[in-house]
This record gives structure tokens, C-alpha cells and sequence, in this order.
């Protein structure tokens, strides 16, 4: 009987029995197969379809069973249970975020046409903010030559010379002093706080946003310091410095005359240069804060920072003698070492460690209850009496 084409080999006629008989197996030397194992064989070699050996009866194509040309999938995995602890579900925990990357993304990137561009805004609203300041200034000029020639008149009192006025020289100098120089000094200790935030706010967008909190107490006391140096220098060191100059030719036939440009000349050099001075704390805990310095380093090399101070006092000192030179170095060691306790704390706060406050306060509480006892007898027990300038304190 002839096969059809696509049936070749199989050896059975199209639509009949797959299965043998148990005495073709008997011819063939293998033992005779039960009808369960018939069947199962059948099953089994269906599965192959490029081998079509044997088929269990039904057309390929139409009526073939979908177990059997289906692949088994694979077992599903269960997940990982959660943890209990405690009594309750604990879910796995999160892997670690890292913050680096949302602190990078804080940073602003700009080219350097851009930050010449900041740096251009920053400097005209700083400006802006000192011409408003010296608008107002010039509303209470009168008031402001009095408290500035202060010193001048008590120095010249002090030494006896009556009246103790300041001498015009030529016709322009009192209109260039006390309207024009005069308000503009004002204008900058008055927009101080204006100016550092302004370079505060150009210096930020290089920062991490963890560091751009410290812009308030930047602010705050850098304008704070250099009002203090102001203050310092107007009620301290030009006033004792101006009282010891002018008696030094007391006695030669010598009558100070004190004319109103070169006094305030003087006086300008000695209020900004020790109000820029008294930034030391505030430059060395910016330069901890970017990590350039650290105090270790600092206290390791401070007997180079103290010559570096004694240098930079004999610049800023309007005279060559010793005496001023000690009057400005004095204040700038102790500023020195108010700057490396600040990089101090901050380095601590860098570790998670705390400053032990209640002892430090404990110390300071001390030393102020001692100083007040001191002032206290020293008035009511010694005649003593406070004044509004150095020494303070007179009999």
C-alpha cells in the first residue's frame, strides 16, 4: 500500500492505528508491551515533531492535543518573605541612598562668561545698596562730624589747648569732608550687612547645600565683626593713639594743629583697617569650611600666624612706634584664636561630636561674676568711676 508524501516513514496508512501489535514486538526480540505502555510511548514521541515516528491518531495540524505541542513552563520562584520582628512584618530595608549626588544636583554650573556675568550683578547691587546708604547719611551730616571730630577735640582738651578746634586749610576741604568723604564712610559700616550678603550670595552656588545654611551666621557676623573693629578703633585705638601722638612735642614749643583732611584721613585708615581686621575669625572658619585649613594646623603653626599678625598691624598702624603697633597686634592674636575655636566647632559638628557648652559657660559665667565683683569695689569701695572711653575705668 502506498504511503502519502508527508507521511513517509512513519509506517503506518494515513488515519490508522499507530500502535503495534504485541507480536510484531515478539518479532522484533523486544517483549511484549502492555496498553498503558502503549499509550504512554505514543504520548511521549508526539512531543518531537521533527521526528513524526509516532502520533497517537489524531491530524497534525487540526485535531492535534494542546498538551502535548505546548512546552512546559518553568516552576515560579516565591518571593522572599518579609522578616518578622517584634511581633510584626518587617519589610527588607532600602539599599542606602547616597547624598552626594542630590547635593551635586544642588550645585549651579555656569561657564566663566556667566560668572563674570554674577559677579557684574552682584557688584552693582552692592553699590546700589551703598548709594541708598549714603542718601541717608547725608540726611544727618551735622550729627556725624560731631561724633567723628569727638576725639580730635578731646585729645586737644586733654593737652590744653583752647578752643579745641580742627583747622580748615583750604576753602574746599569742609565741603569734601564732611559732605562727600564723611557720608560715604558712613554708607559703608550703614550697608555692611547688604555688601557680605551680596558676596555671600556669589560664593554660594560653588557650595554644597549643607554649607549654604551657614549664610545668615555669615552674614550676621561678618557685619557684626566689622562694626565691633569700628567701634574698637573709634572709642580704643584712635582715641589713645591720637591723645599720645599729639603730646609728643608737648613741651618743644610745639602747638598741635590738627587740620580737618589729615585728621580724617587718619581716622578712615584706622576704622576700616581695624573693622577689616576683626574678619580674621570669620576668614579662617570660611577657609575650614572649604577645607583648606584645620585647627590642628592652625595651633601648629601659630607662631608663623603671630608674625604674620605683628606685620600686618605694622602696615595697617598710621605711625612707625611700638605703642600703636602693640594697640592693633594685641586685638588681632586674641581674634586669632576666637577664629581657630569657630574652625574648632565646626569640625566637631563635621564628626558628630559636641562641645562640652555646660562647662564652657560654667568658666565664662566665672571670669564675668570675678570681673563684676572687681568693678563693683573699684567703684564703691576706691572712688573709681566708667568713662565712655579708653580706659574706661578713671579715679
Amino acid at each position: 500500500m502506498l504511503l502519502p508524501e508527508d507521511e513517509k516513514g512513519t509506517g503506518v496508512p494515513a488515519g490508522g492505528e499507530q500502535s503495534a501489535s504485541p507480536q510484531d514486538s515478539a518479532r522484533n526480540g523486544e517483549p511484549p508491551r502492555t496498553a498503558a505502555e502503549d499509550e504512554s510511548v505514543s504520548y511521549t514521541q508526539t512531543t518531537d515533531d521533527s521526528y513524526g515516528s509516532y502520533h497517537d491518531g489524531y491530524p497534525y495540524e487540526d485535531n492535534a492535543p494542546s498538551h502535548a505541542l505546548t512546552a512546559p513552563e518553568p516552576p515560579a520562584v516565591p518571593a522572599p518573605a518579609p522578616s518578622r520582628g517584634g511581633g510584626g512584618l518587617v519589610s527588607p530595608p532600602p539599599p542606602p541612598d547616597s547624598g552626594e549626588d542630590d547635593e551635586e544636583e544642588g550645585m549651579l554650573r555656569m561657564s566663566f562668561l556667566e560668572h563674570l556675568e554674577e559677579l557684574r550683578s552682584r557688584i552693582i547691587k552692592a553699590l546700589l545698596g551703598i548709594g541708598v546708604a549714603f542718601a541717608l547719611s547725608l540726611t544727618f551730616t551735622k550729627e556725624l562730624w560731631t561724633f567723628v571730630s569727638a576725639p580730635a577735640v578731646d585729645a586737644l582738651r586733654t593737652l590744653g589747648i583752647n578752643p579745641p578746634n580742627l583747622t580748615q586749610i583750604t576753602p574746599m576741604e569742609a565741603f569734601n569732608v564732611i559732605w562727600l568723604k564723611l557720608p560715604v564712610l558712613c554708607s559703608i559700616f550703614i550697608a555692611s550687612p547688604w555688601v557680605l550678603y551680596q558676596v555671600w550670595a556669589f560664593i554660594a552656588p560653588g557650595l554644597y547645600r549643607r554649607e549654604r545654611r551657614w549664610a545668615a551666621p555669615f552674614v550676621i557676623f561678618s557685619a557684626g565683626l566689622f562694626i565691633t573693629g569700628g567701634l574698637f578703633a573709634y572709642f580704643v585705638a584712635f582715641r589713645f593713639g591720637l591723645t599720645f601722638l599729639l603730646s609728643i612735642g608737648r613741651g618743644n614749643y610745639v602747638t598741635p594743629m590738627v587740620s580737618i583732611s589729615e585728621y580724617f584721613d587718619l581716622f578712615v585708615n584706622v576704622i576700616l583697617g581695624v573693622g577689616l581686621v576683626f574678619e580674621l575669625p570669620v576668614l579662617i572658619f570660611f577657609l575650614t569650611l572649604l577645607r583648606v585649613l584645620s585647627p590642628s594646623f592652625l595651633v601648629r603653626n601659630s607662631r608663623y600666624a603671630i608674625l604674620v599678625i605683628f606685620i600686618l598691624a605694622a602696615v595697617v598702624t598710621p605711625t612707625p612706634d611700638v605703642f600703636n603697633l602693640l594697640l592693633f597686634a594685641t586685638p588681632m592674636c586674641l581674634l586669632f584664636y576666637v577664629g581657630v575655636f569657630a574652625s574648632y566647632l565646626l569640625v566637631l559638628h563635621r564628626e558628630n561630636r559636641r562641645f562640652p557648652w555646660r562647662k564652657f559657660w560654667y568658666i565664662v559665667a566665672v571670669v564675668t561674676l570675678a570681673l563684676a565683683g572687681t568693678l563693683y569695689f573699684a567703684v564703691t569701695k576706691y572712688g573709681y568711676h566708667l568713662v565712655p572711653h579708653w580706659p574706661f575705668l578713671t579715679r
